[in-house]
């Protein structure tokens, strides 16, 4: 950090503070613990309550700055870090943040935290405590340059408030941390009251500068999408992200919002756009094969949900890194890739290596013809033909058939002109609709043959993708390969991409993991909006700048 820093540019330093912040969350929690596979955690305890060592800039691809640590000191290498830790870092019960703790943070989450976690931390060779506030990471052999990135983002956990033995369990007591926030109130499944810590230790850190400026943050949680509209019309709580383009169109013509005391904005944001589609889960038999998923993808009319459903406000989604310049869509591959990928012949298709594929656009109408045939020749390749109007296996007479699983009414209203539109190949999709406790249970299982899902990605791409799409992570509960992906060329490029040192080089290796991930068809593509659509009560004030990463509610202050 720069002598003379004095605070990030997308926060008011001079914002008051005060009041409260209430914010609607939909679905449900049972849980108080973010790092635990088990449950449903409640939200931001990461971040309001659990510090790291180094906090993110997010105006930046991927900079960090000191938070709980001082220094930092790596070599070229990237072969060790060591962190100082701040003396005057305090855990909300008064006990000294030391380096004791952060190891003790790195053993248990490598050991029983989340799957990321255990992957990422599992791959420091050892670590050593220095002295009373400095912890010294050997990273020797682990070929990884963002590795000391993701330890200075690690959790810093108190060793005496914290036991190993019941950590992975769920529980509603109320964890200590280092954070400017403690949880004051949990009602279960209803909503969780977080205070501010008046004697939090970092207040005046120029890294927190502006940020925090609400004395109490409450989340109320909403089981139905409608009734969490409706609260919000209602003043119930403060700010609402919009994801519906029908409602963003049309549902906010209220009182409130006409007189001026609620308002829409779309904001810009510099990140890839989000991938969003119905992923195919290839462990199940019936998406073994890669023409039958590609298929499937040519019946989706997307123009015509795009027309009826959402004002054609969304844009159809190419690319795993949509709108960037890790983006492989529309660009030949280069050198480097096709170096990259030269060890697996075949892993991407020739139209994507060449950047000419794209998903494909149809007449709107719910019956393009052309779409459906070239679906029904690859479901004949793999081996299926139409007898009456049921598509069966031309070996052993079975009907294509699978599941859909959703959750909410959004979810449900896509599905069902998806199934319409699988009918017409004679695939018989059927629908089910299950509660938000059992859908995430189910997803976190992968027990499901499809679901919805999206993927948010940075312009640092690094160890998560691992976790996204590494095969070492198919076979494991928890992680986000919800589509069972597993592949060495994937697992090679995500290598390639954690080793690189130039720009040049690491883009070229997304990109190249963009192919790869294109010529699996692992979901049907579906939108992504434009910008970052958010309402909000005038009550509630932003300051005028929007970090790279969109807007942060951490910057946002109550109007006096």
């Amino acid at each position: 950090m720069a002598a003379g820093f004095s605070q990030l540019p997308y926060a008011n330093p001079a914002a008051p503070k005060g009041g409260r912040l209430v914010q609607g969350v939909l679905g449900t929690f049972d849980s108080l613990n973010p790092l635990i596979v088990k449950g449903l955690p409640a939200p931001s305890i990461r971040g309001y309550v659990i510090e790291s060592l180094m906090a993110r800039g997010y105006d930046e691809p991927f900079t960090l700055y000191g938070l709980l640590a001082e220094t930092v000191e790596t070599d070229a290498g990237r072969s060790f870090v060591t962190f100082a830790i701040n003396p005057a870092a305090r855990f909300s019960d008064g006990h000294p943040v030391t380096a004791r703790d952060v190891v003790f943070s790195w053993q248990l989450l490598r050991d029983s935290g989340r799957p990321n976690h255990r992957i990422y931390y599992a791959k420091v060779r050892k670590a050593d405590i220095l002295d009373e506030r400095t912890v010294r990471f050997d990273l020797a052999g682990s070929d990884d340059h963002e590795l000391p990135l993701i330890l200075g983002l690690m959790p810093v956990l108190p060793a005496h408030a914290v036991k190993p033995e019941t950590f992975e369990e769920t529980t509603f007591d109320p964890p200590v941390g280092s954070g400017p926030y403690v949880v004051s109130e949990v009602k279960p499944g209803a909503s969780v009251t977080f205070r501010r810590d008046p004697n939090y230790w970092g207040a005046k850190l120029a890294i927190n500068r502006g940020f925090w400026n609400f004395d109490e943050i409450r989340f109320d949680f909403y089981r139905d999408g409608n009734t969490y509209f409706e609260a919000f019309r209602k003043g119930l709580y403060d700010v609402r992200a919009e994801h519906d383009p029908a409602r963003w169109q049309t549902g906010y013509d209220f009182p409130a919002l006409r007189a001026g005391r609620v308002v829409k904005e779309a904001l810009p944001t510099g990140l890839p756009k989000v991938m969003s589609g119905f992923v195919f889960n290839t462990r199940r038999p019936v998406f073994a094969d890669v023409r039958v998923r590609e298929a499937i993808v040519l019946l989706f009319d997307a123009e015509w949900a795009n027309k009826n459903f959402f004002f054609d406000l969304y844009r159809r989604t190419t690319s795993y890194f949509e709108g960037s310049e890790l983006s492989a869509a529309g660009r030949p591959a280069d050198a480097r890739e096709r170096a990259l990928l030269a060890p697996f012949p075949g892993a991407v298709r020739e139209d994507i290596l060449e950047g000419r594929w794209a998903p494909p656009v149809t007449d709107g109408t719910g019956r393009d013809r052309d779409t459906l045939k070239r679906a029904l020749a690859l479901l004949a390749e793999a081996g299926f033909e139409l007898q009456g109007a049921e598509l069966r296996n031309r070996k052993s007479g079975e009907p294509l058939v699978f599941e859909i699983l959703v959750t909410t009414r959004e979810q449900e209203r896509l599905a069902l002109p998806f199934i319409r539109d699988l009918r017409r190949a004679g695939i018989a999709a059927t629908l089910r609709t299950v509660d938000a406790v059992q859908f995430d249970r189910r997803k976190l299982t992968y027990d499901f043959d499809m679901i919805e899902n999206r993927w948010d990605q940075s312009l640092s791409p690094g160890n998560e993708q691992a976790f996204y799409w590494g095969s070492a992570a198919a076979d494991v509960e928890g992680t986000r390969n919800y589509m069972g992906v597993k592949s060495a060329a994937i697992d090679a490029v995500i290598a390639a991409l954690l080793r690189a040192r130039e720009r040049a080089e690491f883009v070229s290796a997304v990109r190249a993991l963009d192919r790869l991930l294109l010529s699996g068809f692992y979901v049907v593509p579906l939108f992504h909006s434009p910008d970052q659509w958010i309402a909000r009560w005038t009550h509630i004030a932003r300051p005028q700048v929007t970090p790279l990463f969109g807007y942060l509610p951490e910057t946002w202050w109550r109007t006096p």
